[in-house]
């Protein structure tokens, strides 16, 4: 079996401390320590949504895989898309794989790694196949960091209504438009919000032996309106990972403001709704450690306590 694995390094390239998360620098590290995040999109940005219904930017694949990965180490996609996260990673020296359905979206995300810097010591693949094959193509214990935005449930398959456009421009070019990657059965899109929960635990689930130790794993998210009632798919997300047997770590509000633009109004005057176009979530989950990692972490916190209790006397 050892030979079906990838080859693909993922050691690090950097003179680091070993005990860093990453190369990221104190002042960048503290500016991430804010919560709410905001990006804005570049001219590489796929934007033609006849290309990719929904795509996230450049700038926020970078900035995750900057805080929680070092030059050289392994990022990996499960639901690649249009392949920014492996455009990211190529960008940072970072090597990476993602995985897709569709032949069409692998083929667009290795041209987008085609022609790397010449600064760029590292790949950036990405490979036609079902997430739940992840842990048959890659090496356990390599993978340093996930980023991925899932197939949101069942939002985008059904016809587009635009509600959150101003009247005079809500028919456009995407009104009534049914925008969902596939309609193959494997396709999480294509799902309830609990049977979603269910297939994204038990991917990662089945994900658990490729990761290596305190690695991180990022899940963009929004949560939906479908058929007048608030689906919160963020629930979903951390039930799922709970579930899978993964600990959740963090929030991160994307704040999309800067990214809207002629918004109409709803639900004036008699019910209240936030607008779900103006932010999503980015929830940060890592692997809980063994028991015998744990006891050997708590011993060592211990003595350093001692020491320190001798020092000052």
């Amino acid at each position: 079996m050892q030979d079906d694995f990838m080859k693909i390094n993922h050691s690090r390239l950097c003179d680091c401390k070993k005990g860093h998360l990453s190369c990221i620098e104190a002042k960048e590290w503290m500016k991430n320590q804010i919560g709410v995040w905001q990006f804005t999109y570049e001219a590489r940005d796929i934007r033609d949504k006849n290309v990719h219904p929904a795509v996230f930017p450049i700038a926020m694949a970078k900035r995750v895989i900057e805080q929680f990965t070092h030059r050289g180490e392994l990022v990996l996609d499960p639901f690649a898309g249009s392949g920014t996260t492996l455009l990211a990673a190529q960008d940072l020296d970072r090597n990476a794989v993602g995985f897709d359905l569709k032949q069409e979206y692998v083929d667009l995300s290795n041209s987008r790694v085609s022609e790397p810097p010449e600064d760029c010591h590292c790949q950036q693949l990405a490979f036609c196949d079902d997430a739940r094959n992840i842990a048959k193509h890659i090496a356990p214990g390599t993978v340093k960091l996930v980023f991925t935005s899932p197939p949101y449930a069942n939002m985008l398959n059904r016809e587009r209504k635009n509600k959150s456009r101003r009247g005079d421009i809500r028919e456009n070019e995407q009104f009534g438009k049914v925008e969902q990657y596939s309609q193959d059965p494997r396709d999480l899109g294509t799902l309830s919000a609990e049977d979603f929960e269910r297939e994204i635990s038990d991917i990662f689930k089945s994900m658990l032996p490729v990761f290596a130790d305190k690695a991180h794993i990022l899940i963009n998210i929004t949560d939906a309106w479908i058929e007048g009632k608030r689906v919160p798919l963020h629930i979903n997300i951390i039930n799922a990972m709970r579930d899978a047997g993964y600990e959740f770590r963090n929030t991160i509000i994307w704040d999309r403001r800067n990214l809207v633009n002629r918004a109409g109004i709803f639900g004036w005057p008699s019910s209240y709704i936030t607008m779900g176009t103006t932010f999503e979530y980015i929830l940060d989950f890592t692997l809980p450690a063994a028991p015998e990692k744990t006891r050997a972490a708590r011993d060592r916190n211990k003595r350093q306590e001692q020491d320190d209790e001798g020092q000052t006397e």
